[in-house]
C-alpha cells in the first residue's frame, strides 16, 4: 500500500508542474482561440536560461539565476506575440497554427546552436529524501510544490479579485464586446502572455531541478500540456489544473502496472480518447478562462 502512496506522491509532486505548463497554455487558447506550438520552447528556454545565468561570464548562484532567467523566458513569450502572432491574428487560424510550428522549431534548434544536444543538469548535490508515514520526499520536490502552489494561488487572486482578471474573463467571454464596453485589448494581451510565458518558464526550472535538460523537453511536455487542456476543456483555466494534476497522478500509477519507458503513452491515449469520445472535455466548457 505504501508503494501506490509513494505514486500517488510522486504524481501530485509531477501533476502540480505540468497544471503550470497548461495553464499557460489554455490561457492563450481562451483569448485567442489557437494552441501556440511554440508555448513548450518556453518551457525549454526558462530551464536552460537559468544554465546560461549559472555558468560563466555570468556564474550567479542558481537561486538567484532562475528571477533573470524568468524575465528573459517572458521577453521570449512577448516578442512571439509582437513580432509574429499579432502580425498574423486577423488572418486564419491555419496560418496561426503554422506559424507556432514554425517558432517552435526554430526555438528548439536555437537552443541545439547555442548548448548542444546532450543532456545536462544545474550540478546540484543529490539530498537524501525526507521521510514520513513511510513515504519519501526530496527538498528539491518539496520546492517543486510550494513553487507551483504559490503561483497557482496568485493566479487565482488574479483572476478573482482584481480588476486585471475581470477583464482578462470578459475578453475571453467576447473580446468584441469587451472592447466596445472600454476593456483594454492590449493590457490584457500583454498579461495574458506574461503569466504563460511566467508559468511556463517556472514550470521548465522546477522540471530541470528534479531531472536534467535537453532540447526536447519541451515539445514532450507540450504534449502532456496539451492533454490536461483537452482534459480540462481547452479555454479553462481551472479544469486545465485539474488536467495537469490527473496526468501527472496517471503517468505515476501507471509505472506499477507497465514499463516507466511507456509514461508518456498516458498524455497520447487521454489526447486521442478526449478526441474521439469528449472533445469539450470533462467539464463541457469549450471556451473562455474561468
Amino acid at each position: 500500500m505504501t508503494y501506490y502512496a509513494q505514486l500517488l506522491l510522486n504524481g501530485i509532486i509531477a501533476g502540480s508542474i505540468y497544471a503550470l505548463f497548461a495553464v499557460g497554455l489554455t490561457m492563450v487558447y481562451g483569448v485567442f482561440r489557437f494552441i501556440n506550438f511554440a508555448h513548450g520552447e518556453l518551457i525549454a528556454w526558462g530551464a536552460y536560461l537559468v544554465l546560461l545565468f549559472t555558468h560563466s561570464p555570468f556564474s550567479i548562484p542558481i537561486y538567484y539565476a532562475v528571477l533573470p532567467a524568468l524575465m528573459v523566458t517572458v521577453l521570449i513569450g512577448l516578442a512571439q506575440d509582437r513580432y509574429v502572432y499579432g502580425r498574423l491574428r486577423h488572418g486564419s487560424r491555419i496560418t496561426l497554427l503554422i506559424a507556432s510550428i514554425g517558432l517552435s522549431y526554430f526555438l528548439r534548434n536555437a537552443i541545439r546552436v547555442i548548448w548542444g544536444s546532450d543532456l545536462q543538469t544545474y550540478g546540484l548535490m543529490p539530498t537524501r529524501g525526507i521521510g514520513f508515514a513511510g513515504l519519501s520526499i526530496t527538498s528539491a520536490q518539496i520546492s517543486m510544490i510550494a513553487a507551483a502552489t504559490f503561483f497557482l494561488g496568485a493566479l487565482y487572486m488574479i483572476l478573482t479579485r482584481t480588476m486585471l482578471g475581470k477583464s482578462l474573463r470578459a475578453v475571453a467571454d467576447n473580446m468584441t464586446l469587451a472592447q466596445i464596453m472600454g476593456i483594454n485589448i492590449q493590457k490584457v494581451s500583454l498579461a495574458v502572455w506574461v503569466l504563460a510565458s511566467l508559468f511556463s518558464g517556472v514550470g521548465g526550472i522546477l522540471l530541470a531541478i528534479d531531472t536534467n535538460l535537453e532540447p526536447m523537453m519541451g515539445l514532450t511536455n507540450l504534449i502532456k500540456a496539451f492533454a490536461a487542456v483537452l482534459l480540462g476543456g481547452a479555454g479553462n483555466v481551472w479544469g486545465a489544473l485539474l488536467g495537469g494534476l490527473f496526468i501527472g497522478i496517471a503517468e505515476n500509477l501507471g509505472v506499477a502496472f507497465f514499463s516507466p519507458g511507456y509514461k508518456d503513452f498516458v498524455s497520447f491515449a487521454l489526447i486521442v480518447g478526449m478526441l474521439l469520445f469528449r472533445p469539450k472535455g470533462i467539464f463541457s466548457i469549450a471556451e473562455g478562462v474561468r
